[in-house]
């Protein structure tokens, strides 16, 4: 056999794998497009680095108070169903902002709460399309299938700050009407995905149930490393709330300019992603995690100090390469050690973890730059991320030395023996 028919096949070949990811580009595409609109309507409303941060607090409500319940339902129905109602009711939240817009009545309150409104749908949004890969595509093409699920997300976070950015001459309500109508696009695709029937959780509802992703990942300490470092990675490195700030009043800028900070670690992020969809990661997966943990963190700071919109431009490109293979080893391995009736409710641990770390992390730095300014509070985030990096090498020596997907957790050999045996 030769190397080339060794790998497996490419995820695209699926004709499930192919829709879901048209409906998950055009989704995230409409996010972002609309975040370009919030932000810089809230920043002209208060002119309060603070308020920016809140938008990450009011995203983060939801999904704290329904994760639980998330994995849950991830776990018992249909992911397709789950996915479409999602859609729907963020698309709801642009409704209301295209017609506070051009009425006049919006104010920071109203924003704040459809913000908690969109974030309950993204609560249920992001872990169930995460825990439905392994349902589009065999075991063995898992990893280049996760890589192109996360070039889709980075596709419409390059492709929607800055459409929207541009769009926004055109007004605000403009901005979100075209986010309706992409989300309605979206939804038809994810309603046309046909897949085999997958293994589904029976357990009713109850407290058990709902903790099971919690006390799964409380046990696989690989699993809980890599979860743990992402929250607390992110959460002192976050600076997207604060880019209108650097846009307007530091590289003075538009709300092109804007558009361009929030699509440049996309960019990055989708080219890595391209790449580790064509040719999976084969260097030890360990190694290569916090290496590129530790070029993330050093990205914020050389982002931090400049003052060239150029610079500022390609730091964010590394930034978002550096992150997106970080989380390809991640969802990967999270998606592969975990049994396929536990999927929803680990993805959504997973997912409440970087929920967290996003949302909190926003307002971090919201509230820092609001005490120290914006420069120092990023670049403080910047060298935290280089010492959690260490400590982690220390705290998790088992996720160091992890070299490939497929090294199961103990718990999980043991079981497949068992069922080898007595079959």
């Amino acid at each position: 056999m030769t190397a080339a028919s060794a790998l497996p096949r490419s995820a695209f070949a699926y004709r499930a794998f192919t829709t879901f990811f048209i409906g998950r580009v055009v989704s995230i595409l409409s996010f972002h497009v609309m975040m370009v609109a919030i932000g810089w309507q809230l920043y002209s409303l208060t002119g309060s680095a603070l308020d920016l941060g809140l938008l990450g607090v009011a995203q983060f409500l939801p999904m704290m108070a329904l994760t639980l319940y998330v994995g849950h339902a991830a776990d018992r129905h249909d992911g397709r169903t789950i996915l479409v109602s999602c859609m729907a009711l963020q698309g709801l939240g642009a409704a209301i902002m295209a017609l506070g817009s051009a009425m006049g009545w919006l104010n920071p309150i109203v924003i704040y709460l459809i913000m908690i409104l969109i974030g309950a749908g993204r609560a249920f949004e992001i872990p169930t399309s995460v825990s439905l890969i392994p349902a589009l595509v065999p075991r063995d093409t898992v990893p280049s299938a996760t890589a192109w699920f996360v070039s889709a997300n980075q596709i419409g976070t390059i492709a929607g700050p800055i459409l929207g950015g541009v769009l926004y001459e055109l007004g605000p309500a403009t901005v979100y009407g075209i986010a309706i109508a992409f989300w309605c696009i979206g939804a038809a695709f994810i309603f046309m995905i046909r897949m085999a029937p997958v293994a589904r959780a029976s357990e009713p509802l109850s407290v058990n149930s709902l903790m099971g992703g919690f006390r799964f990942v409380w046990r696989d300490r690989v699993i809980l490393g890599i979860i743990a470092l992402d929250l607390v990675a992110v959460f002192v490195g976050a600076a997207t709330a604060l880019f209108p700030i650097f846009a307007r009043d530091i590289l003075e800028t538009g709300p092109w300019g804007l558009g361009l900070l929030r699509a440049a670690p996309g960019v990055g992020a989708a080219v890595m992603s391209m790449v580790l969809g064509r040719w999976p990661l084969t260097l030890p997966i360990g190694p290569v995690f916090f290496a590129m943990i530790t070029i993330f963190g050093l990205a914020i700071i050389v982002f931090a100090f400049s003052t060239n919109l150029v610079l500022s431009l390609a730091a964010l490109v590394v930034m978002g390469g550096a992150d997106v293979i970080s989380v390809v080893i991640r969802f990967s391995l999270v998606q592969l050690r975990t049994p396929a009736e536990m999927r929803g409710r680990v993805s959504a641990v997973n997912s409440m973890f970087t929920g967290t770390s996003n949302y909190l992390g926003d307002f971090r730095a919201g509230a820092v730059a609001a005490l120290i300014g914006v420069v120092p509070a990023v670049a403080i985030g910047g060298a935290g991320v280089l010492v959690l990096t260490l400590a982690w090498i220390v705290l998790f020596p088992q996720l160091f030395r992890i070299r490939t997907y497929d090294e199961l957790p103990a718990a999980q050999v043991l079981s497949g023996e068992a069922e080898r045996k007595s079959s």
